[in-house]
């Protein structure tokens, strides 16, 4: 009899804290109506590596199979692993080797840093790279009828081809 009204007791106190613990992260103005969490800011390691990828456009040329960093050429994933590797975080040269390394992260949960996957529309084939920005947003060395070089695009605009995520820092 006595191991239950313990039992009950622990029980309701955990649902109490959870309660309190969710409460708190979200916010409320008033019971019942939940505000919006705030945005969560980006570790200073993923700030300075987009701020590095943001400082290169105008200045790095897209050629596809090229690692030359001397004259600022780079494909995609030559461009991610110069960028990381200014901030001490070694990535491999090439879309196959990068989607492997670091953790599976789900496109749900993407955070300011992570590396991001696409094919060309054609394939399911792992064929692009870009940096997560936040605010759904990413970063990415590329080429096309418009561009050649550096630029920020919003990901929903990549709906199709977005593959995969990984985060490496």
């Amino acid at each position: 009899m006595q191991y239950n009204w313990i039992k009950k007791t622990v029980i309701a106190t955990t649902c109490c804290v959870a309660l309190m613990s969710t409460h708190s992260l979200v916010g409320t103005s008033h019971i019942g109506q939940a505000q919006a969490a705030p945005q969560v800011k980006a570790p200073a390691k993923a700030q300075s590596i987009i701020a590095t990828a943001k400082s290169l456009q105008g200045k790095v040329k897209y050629k596809f199979g090229v690692n030359n960093p001397s004259k600022l050429i780079f494909d995609c994933s030559s461009f991610t692993k110069y960028v990381f590797g200014k901030h001490g975080v070694s990535l491999k040269w090439g879309t196959a080797s990068q989607k492997n390394q670091g953790k599976y992260v789900s496109k749900s949960n993407l955070q300011a840093g992570d590396l991001i996957f696409f094919n060309n529309g054609r394939t399911s084939k792992v064929s692009h790279v870009g940096i997560y920005m936040g605010n759904g947003q990413f970063i990415h060395n590329t080429t096309g009828s418009k561009v050649n070089g550096v630029v920020i695009n919003k990901l929903s605009d990549y709906t199709k081809r977005y593959s995969t995520a990984r985060r490496v820092l």
